[in-house]
């Protein structure tokens, strides 16, 4: 027990330290490449940050798990906006630029949108049960490569122009080392969190479905929340928000996909119509904040983290 309060306290310094590393690396990154910052949050930041939730997915999918695949992608699509945006706009104004607010959210809306339609056979087609097949895998990897495709165009384009260029903190290959030692550190932190977490709360006797939906969903999101706290607090705003939206992307398109499409069918899905709409709910506030003003300010905050709060309690006193 003792072992492990002190594994979870070094899980959270290593989470902490890393993430701080990790956005200095990746801004410096941006800044060495002459890339805009907002490319380097929706690809390496996002891609990086979502590791756990795409380990913890093909291991559910080789062992028969499919529901904590899904589970593990709606809960933390719902997290990353309600609980990560919100407290990383109660910290400071996430100032939200043109081309997100127009190219960027709108193809989380519909990404997320095709995955709602996707997995629900019984109310859509009037089926027995609802099956993730390969094919829908492969249909949601088809419509990632449009993200993919984007991505290429901002390459293409080099910077924004909005963008002022600074003088990097690292030089290339150190940038290089600390984005890949940042990523490592919050994996291992989030691991360490998690695994110790679950020990102390299974002694304590809590129960496993509670286990499930708070420490295991919070501890895979843990990556991007100290990541885009530490980057609003850098003043890094786009890293906050494209390691969002860039994380909410991935986990449909790769972390859903990418297993599904290789893997077979995610047959006999259970799931709540709650958890769907929260999520849909989300993803849509997220845009009508940010297209309302280009701005998610600590009253659009508390708002999100007002839903998160409802929405979670209410899963925690259903579980109990």
């Amino acid at each position: 027990m003792i072992l492990n309060i002190f594994i979870l306290i070094i899980g959270f310094i290593i989470l902490i330290k890393g993430a701080d590393l990790f956005v200095d690396a990746a801004s410096s990154l941006a800044e060495n490449f002459h890339l805009s910052k907002m490319l380097i949050a929706l690809t390496i930041v996002s891609f990086g940050t979502s590791a756990p939730e795409f380990a913890v997915s093909i291991k559910s999918i080789i062992s028969g798990s499919g529901d904590i695949v899904l589970g593990n992608v709606i809960g933390s699509n719902i997290l990353n906006i309600l609980l990560i945006l919100g407290v990383s706009s109660c910290i400071h104004s996430l100032n939200v630029k043109n081309a997100t607010v127009k190219k960027e959210l709108p193809i989380t809306i519909l990404i997320t949108t095709l995955f709602i339609i996707l997995i629900n056979d019984k109310l859509l087609s009037g089926e027995t049960s609802n099956i993730l097949t390969r094919v829908d895998g492969i249909a949601i990897i088809l419509f990632f490569l449009i993200f993919i495709y984007y991505l290429i165009t901002i390459m293409r384009n080099k910077t924004d122009n909005n963008e002022k260029s600074t003088e990097p903190k690292y030089n290339i290959l150190l940038s290089i080392f600390f984005t890949i030692t940042g990523i490592i550190c919050l994996v291992l932190g989030s691991n360490a969190v998690v695994d110790s977490a679950s020990f102390i709360a299974q002694t304590l006797g809590v129960s496993e479905r509670v286990i499930a939906l708070t420490i295991v969903a919070l501890g895979t999101s843990l990556p991007e929340l100290v990541t885009s706290v530490t980057a609003t607090k850098k003043g890094e705003y786009d890293i906050a928000i494209g390691n969002v939206v860039g994380s909410n992307i991935f986990n449909i398109g790769i972390v859903l996909g990418v297993p599904v499409a290789i893997f077979g069918n995610i047959g006999n899905i259970t799931f709540n119509y709650l958890d769907l709409f929260i999520m849909l709910l989300s993803t849509f506030l997220l845009y009508i904040f940010s297209f309302k003003t280009y701005k998610i300010n600590r009253k659009e905050g508390l708002i999100l983290l007002i839903i998160f709060i409802a929405y979670y309690g209410h899963l925690i006193f259903s579980a109990i």
